[in-house]
């Protein structure tokens, strides 16, 4: 067992990064991404939103949906759109579903439990997809890349934001101190969880942009862009499903 995997009540271990290791901290989920991004995931989640170029009553899947930031942005700007929502994490999606009702948008937003890995959903059903800060936390990469590549149509697009480690520059020195020092203490701190333990670890082990960029060409996707956000403690991953997706 490592350190960051906890008994559950009835035996066995959680995995960290799974939908239940989540369930713990959902409710300061939000409060605690806006503390540690300085508020910045906002503005990133904006760029990713108009990176989709959606045009008229689009239906767009959000994958590892958590708490709904996403989904919710993507119909805050494109009122004609619908969005399904999807994230293993029963207490995120709660907090989710109780925004989205605040909002008046339960027939806009649909947000269910399921996996990424294994989509109950139909072929090229989606005019777009995004995923935010959840496809280093999905055990098989690949296969959600895949999966992505299935459901959505032919020139729509699928957009992965994610954080990573600046390789080199001025600020990397001073994104590694904020992820492996001050995100953990703040995270612990607020939530009295070590979640944010883990956060810091998948951040260190997420692949290089390019090596993640040629995973996806691998996995039938044909990447149209791949943009460093904020000195490259995040970038934007933009693809359309190649036409013969595996």
């Amino acid at each position: 067992m490592t350190a960051l995997q906890v008994h559950k009540n009835g035996g066995g271990t959680i995995r960290p990064g799974s939908g239940q290791w989540f369930d713990a901290i959902a409710a300061r989920y939000d409060l605690l991404n806006r503390l540690m991004s300085f508020g910045i995931d906002k503005r990133w989640r904006r760029k990713t939103v108009a990176a989709l170029r959606l045009d008229g009553p689009a239906r767009v899947l959000d994958l590892a949906t958590g708490t709904g930031d996403l989904a919710i942005e993507i119909v805050r700007s494109h009122p004609e759109a619908t969005v399904v929502g999807i994230d293993p994490s029963v207490g995120m999606v709660e907090v989710g579903r109780k925004k989205v009702a605040e909002r008046g948008w339960t027939d806009k937003i649909d947000l269910r439990i399921g996996d990424a890995q294994a989509l109950e959903v139909g072929d090229r059903e989606f005019d777009g997809c995004t995923i935010a800060f959840g496809i280093r936390n999905v055990p098989d990469r690949a296969a959600a890349l895949r999966e992505m590549a299935r459901v959505v149509k032919p020139g729509g697009r699928i957009c992965v934001l994610e954080l990573s480690e600046p390789r080199g520059g001025v600020l990397a020195a001073v994104s590694r101190f904020h992820v492996h020092v001050v995100i953990p203490r703040l995270g612990a701190l607020l939530s009295r969880a070590p979640q944010y333990r883990y956060l810091q670890t998948s951040i260190e082990a997420f692949p290089p942009a390019e090596e993640f960029a040629a995973l996806m060409k691998r996995c039938g996707l044909d990447v149209l862009e791949v943009r460093a956000l904020t000195f490259g403690v995040c970038h934007l991953y933009v693809a359309t499903p190649r036409a013969e997706a595996p």
